[in-house]
């Protein structure tokens, strides 16, 4: 098939157009940065443009003759950003997306919304049902982006996917931090260290996308999609040492300050238009609960996830250590 994949050379985009190249479909990308994979991605035979899906034009123009649309760009928690480059690019540019894959007659539509739509869990696991509770701007217009998609869904077959934390060889982001604070055989653990995370190994993910793909399979759905196992982040830490043959050990601190630090330091550099050391949806890795049930994405989509967390924590951190981003 002819398949747009906007946000096709971020992490997980990337992931998913080799992927897509792998099983012979034939690959448009958009994308506003070049991300790591561009010269890989073109040498594979993909279709390339650097462009902001806020250009309809350019949107357009990519969308001629696709079949299917993997819609993935977005504006993603960029320090110092204004809510209005969130509306642009989640929100606008998403309708932009929508409307050119009718115009051009796609038969499907799958959009990369976010876990964080539903906010802190409150009685987790939670899953496709609770409660819809955006905590920062930026999950607030990935919702506002899937009701864009629920708009046209009497002209498209559509279906939203929620991924959890994505992590995997190829991240630069993330999960890098965390592995290079266990890397030192120490972790600042603030608070207790019960909160649960929930991560997603990116293939698993690329998987559900390639399952989405399908004719009439999840139309009109939404559905979060995450590996087996959420965990404690304690242990989650923990893991991670296993993982890179690392003892690390947990130097347990108390939250309140931190919290209130966050919040002061962004506020202090927010004028000066610098990125402070820590801000508040740093700090809320330590005390926002991430849990999910996938029992709807396995019943209605067929997904599995194959990647068991040990070995998707051990092959990042292979890769990390492959790529110089920890010793």
């Amino acid at each position: 098939m002819r398949v747009l994949v906007t946000g096709g050379l971020g992490f997980t985009g990337s992931a998913l157009v080799l992927r897509l190249l792998r099983d012979g479909h034939q690959v448009v990308v958009l994308d506003r940065n070049p991300g790591l994979c561009l010269e890989e991605i073109r040498e594979r035979g993909a279709e390339t443009h650097l462009g902001s899906v806020a250009d309809k034009e350019l949107v357009d123009s990519c969308s001629r003759d696709v079949e299917v649309v993997l819609h993935l760009a977005a504006a993603f928690r960029e320090i110092g950003a204004p809510d209005s480059l969130y509306d642009e690019v989640n929100v606008v540019g998403t309708r932009h997306v929508v409307e050119s894959a009718i115009r051009a007659g796609a038969r499907k539509l799958v959009y990369c919304s976010t876990q964080g739509v539903h906010g802190h869990v409150e009685s987790p696991p939670g899953d496709e049902s609770t409660p819809i509770a955006p905590a920062d701007y930026y999950q607030k217009t990935k919702y506002l982006g899937e009701e864009e998609v629920r708009r046209r869904a009497g002209d498209i077959e559509s279906v939203i996917i929620r991924p959890t934390a994505i992590y995997g060889p190829g991240d630069p982001g993330r999960f890098v931090m965390i592995y290079r604070l266990v890397s030192r055989g120490w972790f600042p653990m603030f608070g207790p260290g019960e909160t649960y995370y929930h991560p997603v190994y990116v293939e698993n993910l690329v998987d559900a996308f390639l399952l989405a793909m399908a004719p009439g399979v999840g139309a009109g759905e939404a559905y979060i999609v995450a590996d087996e196992e959420y965990l404690p982040i304690r242990s989650l830490v923990r893991k991670v040492g296993e993982a890179i043959g690392v003892d690390v050990r947990l130097i347990r601190l108390p939250l309140a300050p931190l919290v209130a630090a966050g919040h002061v330091c962004q506020v202090l550099c927010k004028p000066f238009g610098l990125n402070p050391p820590i801000f508040p949806r740093r700090v809320d890795w330590y005390r926002q609960v991430r849990a999910f049930r996938i029992d709807k994405a396995k019943r209605e989509l067929g997904y599995r996830p194959e990647v068991d967390l040990d070995t998707g924590l051990r092959l990042t951190g292979r890769w990390y250590r492959d790529h110089h981003y920890i010793r």
